[in-house]
């Protein structure tokens, strides 16, 4: 039976301030909201530059308290004021010296159900998130909103399947992968991992890039942002390899149960003769 989420996301050039790409993004939430948008995220440090392409430690200035820090809670009121679900990616700031890559997830209500921090942290050359980052200690969180059952995985994640899995597990039916990737091989793979995760698991993923130069490093953001259906497809195509865009889709939730049902992967599955994998 269907069951049709509209759903949003935002890749964003960076405006050179914190208030400034609050209030952007602000804007694209009331216009997608507009559009009868029920659901929304974000990209990677949504707030803040993609600082992590150097490091100093200036940039730990970024970091806020998740949920009680200035932007969730101000995600928080246009949640209340647009109706919508919102996915929050912040730098957090645990306690002085304790920093993760998280994104906070918000209700239609403007209620906070809590937040999921990104665990695989890369240290390669452009992306030094590990002078940054602690990898996430909360596990796979689900979170039951008002159009469904929502996972977040975080960039870097992407590239290992295990998340994916745990979130499928779980009962996702749509996971978002807010990023910030550059030109590179990194463009192939993103074109192939996230609706290869969508097949494997039987959800929807809504992967969302950055796009644009910024002032840290030579970094150049794709974009290409898009949503993937559980059978791999996209729907109704990327977002732009160039410019700032809004992405509202129709997702048929109902289209998870019959693919899990034609695809019978969870029914076919072998975790009994899996456990040599987590074997250090």
């Amino acid at each position: 039976m269907a069951h049709v989420v509209r759903a949003a996301l935002v890749q964003a050039t960076w405006t050179g301030d914190t208030e400034s790409m609050i209030v952007k993004h602000e804007e694209h939430a009331r216009a997608a909201a507009a559009q009868g948008a029920r659901v929304i995220g974000f990209q990677e440090v949504f707030n803040a530059p993609y600082f992590c392409q150097v490091q100093d430690r200036e940039h730990h200035r970024w970091a806020e308290p998740v949920p009680d820090g200035p932007t969730v809670q101000r995600m928080r009121e246009l949640a209340r004021e647009t109706g919508m679900v919102v996915v929050v990616p912040v730098f957090e700031a645990e306690q002085p010296g304790l920093y993760y890559n998280t994104a906070a997830v918000i209700d239609a209500d403007g209620s906070y159900l809590g937040k999921y921090r990104k665990h695989h942290i890369p240290q390669l050359p452009g992306f030094w998130e590990k002078f940054y980052f602690r990898p996430g200690n909360l596990g796979w969180p689900v979170f039951d909103t008002a159009v469904g059952r929502i996972g977040v995985y975080i960039c870097y994640d992407r590239h290992f399947p295990e998340g994916w899995r745990a979130l499928g597990l779980a009962g996702a039916q749509l996971v978002y992968n807010p990023s910030a990737t550059s030109r590179s091989l990194s463009s192939h793979l993103w074109q192939l991992e996230q609706p290869a995760a969508a097949v494997a698991n039987g959800y929807f993923v809504a992967a969302i890039n950055r796009v644009g130069r910024e002032e840290y490093g030579d970094n150049d953001f794709y974009g290409t942002s898009y949503f993937a259906d559980p059978r791999g497809t996209l729907v109704g195509g990327p977002a732009s390899d160039t410019k700032e865009e809004l992405l509202v889709r129709d997702l048929d939730f109902g289209l998870i149960e019959e693919v899990r049902q034609q695809w019978a992967f969870y029914r076919d599955r072998r975790p009994d003769a899996y456990e040599g994998l987590v074997q250090p």
